[in-house]
């Protein structure tokens, strides 16, 4: 329809700062999340050295395709102000393009939020579980209930600290936490791949890629782990703070192999 007026100077106002860049990509991230969540249920897969692959190539060029044509459709009909000034983008673009019809939106958005805390709760319950299983958490979040199979401690600890996390009233501050703490830990894993690859070469590897795929993912990680300190020292010393509370619970829960069985 010609309405083009969004596009014509997308970048006008914003910084070429690298510390708000990388908070910039902490809150895309956070918007893709859910992609890194079938590496943790492996073990629910069937044949999961083909299927694992299978679903990230299929899956991520789907949704990000899908996410630009999405955002591409909001700024044709809002300006980049009005966007920021929007509660809830997507139902405010509903009510001016959809008429009568506007209020699918907000079910379409309630479904997709289940979708993905569905995914969330399942993902993280197993990665506490898993863990726990090798010895790196308390023994207690890797048992089950008995009737269900489900592991119950691990869901109910996980509800716990999404409480207390959720106890923040500011969600980019909350989001620069979670972000910066699983940016550090992600580029740590893959750091541990690359040695891996270089000091026991002959491992068996099931699942193998180029070796460019995480070089320049370690690169990312790093400039989102480093450049922060710079613009918001205080959010990425909350989230070492935040890592900091687990090494009590590990002392307890884990180095401590004499205490009582109660």
């Amino acid at each position: 329809m010609g309405s083009t007026e969004s596009f014509n100077q997308p970048f006008e106002g914003s910084t070429t700062e690298p510390g708000k860049i990388a908070l910039a990509f902490y809150s895309g991230l956070f918007s893709y999340s859910g992609w890194n969540y079938l590496n943790f249920v492996t073990e629910e897969l069937k044949d999961p050295y083909k299927n694992l692959p299978r679903a990230i190539w299929i899956s991520l060029p789907l949704v990000t395709i899908i996410y630009i044509l999405a955002n591409v459709a909001y700024f044709a009909v809002m300006t980049p102000v009005e966007m920021l000034a929007s509660d809830a983008v997507a139902v405010t673009f509903a009510d001016r393009t959809l008429g009568v019809m506007s209020w699918v939106m907000p079910v379409f958005v309630a479904c997709s939020t289940f979708g993905a805390l569905n995914g969330a709760i399942f993902t993280s319950s197993r990665l506490f579980f898993v863990g726990a299983r090798h010895g790196h958490l308390p023994g207690f979040l890797a048992t089950i209930n008995i009737k269900l199979l489900t592991p119950l401690p691990s869901l109910l600890f996980g509800c716990i600290t999404s409480l207390i996390m959720l106890s923040s009233s500011d969600i980019y501050a909350l989001i620069n936490y979670a972000s910066f703490v699983e940016t550090l830990f992600i580029g740590m894993s893959v750091s541990g791949l690359l040695i891996l690859r270089i000091t026991k070469p002959n491992l068996e590897r099931p699942i193998k890629v180029s070796l460019f795929f995480p070089v320049f993912y370690l690169i990312v990680c790093v400039f989102l782990i480093i450049t922060p300190l710079t613009s918001s020292p205080m959010e990425c010393l909350m989230g070492l703070i935040m890592i900091a509370t687990g090494i009590p619970v590990y002392m307890l829960g884990v180095m401590w192999k004499n205490k009582p069985q109660g």
